[in-house]
Formats: C-alpha cells, structure tokens, sequence
C-alpha cells in the first residue's frame, strides 16, 4: 500500500462519538444536564424572580449549584443567593412530578461562589486602587499594562472574616471572596491581601 492510499485511510477513521447523555437519571446517578435545566426552570419561582438580585444587581437571584438530594429520591436541590436581602435560597424540585417540593431560606450562609460572581469580584479589584500590586505584578510577569480583565482569570473562594480581621470584619454576613488570579500564559499572582466585598461592592485590604 502506498503512502498515498495510507493516508486516506487515515484520515477516514475517526474516534467514536461519545455516548449521549441520558436526559433523565435513576436512582443515586448524578444530576443530568436536562434535569438540571428543568429544575432551575421550576426553582426559579416568578416571585423570586422579581424580588432578587444577582451580583450583578440584574433582577434574578445568584445561581449556585445543583445536587441530587441524598436519599436518592431523584429530587434536586438548588441553591441560589440573594443580594437583595442577604439571603441564601434552597429550592427543592422534585424531578418526577416536575414540581417544587420544598423552599428554604436562611441569612450568614455562604456556599462557594459561582463563575459569574468570580468575574465580578475580579471587574472590582481591577478597577480599584488596590489592584495597584496585581497590575505591577502582571506587568512583571507579561511586560505588558493591565488595564482590564482581559488577559487574567480568577477563581473564587469564599472567605468569613477571622476574630482577629480588621479589615473585612463584614465578611460572612456579607458575601465577600478572595481570588487566586492567574495569566493566560500560566502565571499565578497573589492577591491573597485583598477582599472583595460582592454585597457592598467594596475591596479590603486585610490587616
């Protein structure tokens, strides 16, 4: 066989296509996607649609996350945060009758952040002063000027002021997060000093 005619063989085979995802699971199998999409049109009450606040001020609560209830009962638990009030809703959406079992809402808890509240608190600390460290640290490490978010990304993770806080002492009642940023090309920065207070919109420098 020559390499022409190898080459066409080749290029006519191919990897198999991923199994399709089931649009509904059984029994303890983790949340499908289209379980997920029908259970947040169904949490997602016209009330708390109205009333809430995203982080960013959009009308609509923060969503959070999705889990299977633990018993099993392929029922969904959904979580979303209210920056309007402070308050952390827990909507229970039973995945069989399609219908909203159960709702729940307390204030002082802080599940983990979502994508959208990790691009936010990262907007606020470039835009403020106390970005000055992470613009000369990006600097150093790219040679180029930071002058937005492109070009970096950032992960969240919740953070409830210590005893000994001075200068976040809010967090925790408030929504606030420290970020891990790093580069495109890979260049971790640390901004571990620096709060960011999504509930007030304001960045603390811990002390």
């Amino acid at each position: 066989m020559g390499l022409g005619a190898r080459a066409a063989e080749q290029a006519r085979v191919s990897d198999p296509s991923p199994v399709p995802e089931a649009a509904t699971g059984t029994g303890s199998d983790p949340l499908t996607n289209g379980e997920v999409d029908r259970a947040r049109a169904v949490a997602l009450t016209p009330q708390l649609a109205a009333s809430a606040r995203d982080v960013t001020g959009k009308a609509g609560p923060e969503y959070l996350a999705a889990e299977l209830d633990a018993d099993g009962s392929r029922q969904a638990e959904l979580y979303y945060y209210d920056y309007q009030t402070g308050k952390l809703f827990k909507q229970v959406v039973d995945l069989k009758t399609g219908k909203l079992a159960k709702s729940y809402s307390a204030t002082g808890m802080q599940p983990p952040a979502s994508q959208q509240e990790a691009r936010t608190a990262l907007e606020l600390l470039v835009a403020d002063p106390a970005s000055a460290d992470l613009k000369e640290a990006y600097r150093k490490a790219t040679g180029k000027t930071l002058t937005g978010t492109e070009g970096i990304e950032a992960i969240a993770h919740i953070y409830t002021a210590k005893p000994a806080d001075r200068g976040a002492s809010q967090c925790g009642k408030s929504r606030c997060v420290q970020l891990i940023v790093k580069t495109a090309d890979g260049h971790f920065i640390n901004v571990t000093d620096v709060v960011v207070d999504l509930s007030g919109r304001t960045i603390a420098r811990l002390k």
